[in-house]
């Protein structure tokens, strides 16, 4: 590691390392873990988020990142551990409380509900709509006020967003990278402190990451933490203001990404032995190794004679039968003494 590690960067209350402390957090989890089957995902000690910075959270596949991400949004239950957001206590909390309280999320996979409008999808982002009592649907006079605001705000995000013209569209119908888009944009209708994307560049055209890393850095400009799972090394390294590395459940390392990224226990853990070394050089060596090269140097054939002499002998006889035919003779009949010829085959030809 280098000399800046032993510093304590801003965000920092402490020198940077594995679950330090941070000057001004906004969710702090301690002693999280998960089993799935006696296999634990997740292993975390602690950990702090810092408010109004860019996080990325990356890791190895496997080494429990989404799990987490599941467990800080209650989407789903540890086997043990605590954690708050803004002070408050989360833990056991399902995850439409979560949301209401400002913390979002969006997904690797992304969730739209495919037969409705885009801006039927904004609007149902919003918190504490009227409209969603059962009695009060049926009295518009209750609603319709804040239904025009919640409009008008869905309606800005899109322009925002550059999805305005694909307001009346089918969610279904968007491309993948527009779900993104879609997603991001619906998580700010209710206002959240953090929000919390889950590999938002993964399926994302190259014409889309640029628009998606402006609202990324958008979002903290707006007041909004952010916490991001990512593979793309050189988006962490572009927009990330902290770094946190998971591997095998645990967290192995923290700190500015120019620090972690040359920490030699990331380097063996996630970026691997050819971080330094050109990628077609990497493949090359990979195919070299599959290929298997075969010595026929020794290799000795055993001829059976008695089968080429039966083919010699058939390719004879045909070619004797093809010149009769040329000629406009007959072949000669088969007689009974020929293999294969039964009494009722004799006399066939006289007829």
């Amino acid at each position: 590691m280098t000399e800046n590690v032993s510093t304590t960067s801003p965000l920092a209350a402490e020198a940077p390392g594995p679950g330090c402390r941070k000057s001004d957090p906004i969710l702090v989890a301690s002693d999280v873990t998960r089993e799935f089957g006696g296999l634990k995902a997740v292993d975390v000690d602690h950990v702090e988020i810092p408010r109004g910075a860019i996080t990325a959270l990356i890791g190895p596949n496997g080494a429990g990142k989404t799990t987490l991400f599941n467990l800080l949004t209650g989407f789903d239950n540890p086997n043990s551990g605590d954690w708050a957001f803004d002070g408050t206590d989360l833990a056991g909390v399902p995850a439409h409380k979560v949301s209401r309280l400002g913390e979002v999320r969006t997904f690797q996979l992304t969730k739209v509900l495919g037969r409705m409008t885009v801006l039927e999808s904004m609007k149902l982002g919003a918190r504490q709509q009227r409209g969603e009592s059962f009695w009060a649907a049926f009295l518009p006079f209750l609603w319709s006020a804040q239904e025009k605001k919640i409009e008008k705000r869905a309606i800005g995000l899109l322009k925002r967003f550059g999805l305005y013209e694909k307001r009346n569209d089918y969610a279904g119908s968007m491309s993948g990278g527009q779900r993104k888009l879609l997603e991001m944009a619906r998580a700010l209708m209710c206002d959240p402190q953090l929000v919390m994307l889950d590999e938002p560049m993964a399926g994302v055209n190259p014409a889309l990451k640029q628009s998606l890393l402006g609202h990324i850095v958008g979002l903290k400009d707006g007041g909004v933490t952010v916490l991001f799972v990512e593979h793309d090394m050189h988006m962490v390294h572009t927009i990330a203001d902290w770094v946190i590395v998971m591997a095998e459940g645990r967290i192995v390392a923290e700190g500015t990404p120019d620090v972690v990224m040359d920490d030699p226990a990331v380097v063996d853990a996630y970026l691997g032995s050819n971080k330094d070394r050109d990628l077609g050089e990497v493949i090359d060596g990979i195919r070299a190794g599959r290929v298997k090269q075969v010595d026929v140097s020794d290799v000795r054939l055993e001829k059976d004679e008695s089968v080429i002499e039966a083919q010699q002998e058939a390719a004879e006889g045909a070619e004797d039968l093809g010149e009769e035919l040329a000629e406009g003779q007959r072949p000669a009949p088969l007689s009974a003494t020929d293999p294969g010829v039964g009494p009722e085959d004799e006399g066939k030809d006289k007829a």
